[in-house]
This record gives structure tokens, sequence and C-alpha cells, in this order.
């Protein structure tokens, strides 16, 4: 059986981004998770949804933060400038060939199609030995 997730408001949030609550998801009041246990739920429009990447399910996770606990998110990288030495008119320079790698064979896999001896009497297959490692019968193949 296949398990699959299925698709709901949390798939249109971008990871790691900021966002109010009140937009993403409007609902009832909830906590922020950077605050204690005890504190009392929040309205959503108090709140920001971040949605977190997770090492084992590719959707992420969402959890909701206050203004105090909000995640600062790194800016956005800074495009690349041009390099004083180089002039902004110059022509790419042309790539280097690779060295080709040579490639051994591989071995095909042994076929899993092979008849084995099967000791008569445990309906376990046997060693190379030809001795059932169950009963101790030597089987002749």
């Amino acid at each position: 059986m296949k398990i699959t997730r299925s698709s709901d408001w949390r798939d249109a949030l971008p990871f790691e981004v900021p966002m109010p609550a009140a937009d993403a998801v409007p609902g009832e009041p909830t906590r922020c998770v950077g605050c204690p246990a005890g504190a009392e739920p929040r309205d959503r429009s108090e709140l920001w949804v971040v949605k977190h990447r997770h090492p084992n399910n590719h959707a992420g996770f969402v959890r909701y933060y206050c203004d105090e606990h909000r995640p600062k998110t790194a800016p956005p990288p800074a495009p690349s400038a041009a390099r004083p030495d180089k002039p902004r008119g110059s022509a790419p320079r042309a790539a280097k060939p690779k060295p080709e790698r040579t490639t051994v064979p591989k071995r095909p896999a042994p076929s899993l199609d092979v008849v084995r001896a099967m000791c008569p009497d445990c309906f376990v297959e046997v060693s190379a030995t030809g001795v059932c490692g169950m009963c101790g019968q030597r089987v002749t193949a």
C-alpha cells in the first residue's frame, strides 16, 4: 500500500519566510511556539506563520510565532557585482575540454533464477557444503 500526502493550505507557504497567520490560515486563536506553555492563545492577527524544512518530510512543518519570537530571515542574496579587473564587454572564456573517464564494465548481477539444493526434510536452502543447517542431513544436488 502506498501512502501519499494530501494537499492543503501549507503547500502555498514558502519555506522560511514569516507571513501573517491571519492571511495564511484564518481560524481560532492559537499559541506561539516560543512562549511558555501556560501562555494564553493569541488572535491570529497577532501571530506569524513560518514553514520550516524537515529532514524526513519534504513538505516541511509549520509553526506559529508572536512578534517577539518570530525568526529573523536572511536577506536575499545580492546580485553578483562585476569584477573590477574584468571589462564588462569581454567575451566569455572557452570551456576547457574535460578528459574522458574510462569506465570498467560492471559484472552482471547474479541471476536469481538459480535452483539451489533444498533439504527434503526441512525445506530450507542448503549451503555450498551440502549439509543442511537445520537437521545436519547431507544433501546432494
